[in-house]
């Protein structure tokens, strides 16, 4: 049985990772479909093929997508970005943002994932959330000044983050979230490189305005319920009204 066990083990890693990777593949992509297939001109482009290096994703399978997204390599993407709003339990407002290339396999899907979540339900929330560009970096010298950082590069706000709340975030290093306008992540994540600190995340996003009140109990309810979403190959990001 132990056996047994450690092999399902190995199955259930090996299917995440694989998980991990198909949506990294998409949303490299996307960036690229976005704003072209250049690195250094595309600041969602060189964030995400970062993470997928480091997830193991290899050259080649970067290349492809980057090629497929950006219209160069013979073959175009008809990925389609379709978002979501709804309610997890106990009325945590969330919006799920979907990259698919067949909409009438992936629309009934999340809807039935909605109705197994039992008090998840699908309705317009939106005017919830702040939709805002998301910046994500670190700086190797932990005193770097975080708010300077914002102010110099264009960034509306930031919050300090650690690797405990992000692993990408190397511990002894100044971690930050700058959240921008939709139209300014590149010129924040372009500063923010040419000064030193190393960009984890560039992208568009939803910034909840407020956030419930849940007791332990309800927050792993609805930690299983956005699992459940988060399972889902299509899904690409789940915003919710959780901290």
């Amino acid at each position: 049985m132990g056996r047994q066990w450690l092999h399902a083990k190995r199955a259930i890693v090996n299917n995440k990772k694989g998980q991990l990777v198909g949506k990294l593949v998409k949303e490299i992509t996307v960036a690229a479909k976005l704003g072209g297939g250049d690195l250094a001109a595309n600041a969602r482009l060189f964030a995400v093929v970062e993470k997928a290096k480091k997830a193991g994703v290899t050259k080649d399978v970067i290349e492809r997508a980057i090629a497929k997204g950006a219209g160069t390599g013979g073959e175009s993407s008809s990925m389609e970005h379709i978002v979501f709003e709804g309610y997890a339990p106990h009325k945590v407002p969330l919006i799920v943002e979907v990259y698919t290339d067949n909409t009438q396999r992936t629309a009934p899907a999340i809807r039935v994932l909605f109705k197994k979540g039992v008090l998840g339900t699908a309705g317009s929330n939106k005017f919830l959330f702040d939709h805002v560009g998301i910046v994500e970096a670190h700086h190797a010298d932990a005193a770097a000044d975080c708010e300077a950082a914002a102010i110099e590069a264009g960034a509306n706000d930031f919050e300090q983050i650690s690797h405990q709340q992000n692993d990408d975030i190397p511990e002894g290093h100044a971690g930050a979230r700058f959240l921008t306008e939709l139209k300014a992540v590149h010129a924040v994540s372009t500063w923010l490189k040419q000064n030193r600190w190393t960009v984890v995340t560039s992208e568009l996003g939803y910034v909840a305005k407020n956030f419930p009140e849940l007791s332990d109990e309800h927050r792993a309810e609805v930690g299983e319920f956005l699992q459940a979403l988060e399972d889902n190959d299509d899904v690409q990001r789940v915003w919710a009204a959780v901290k």
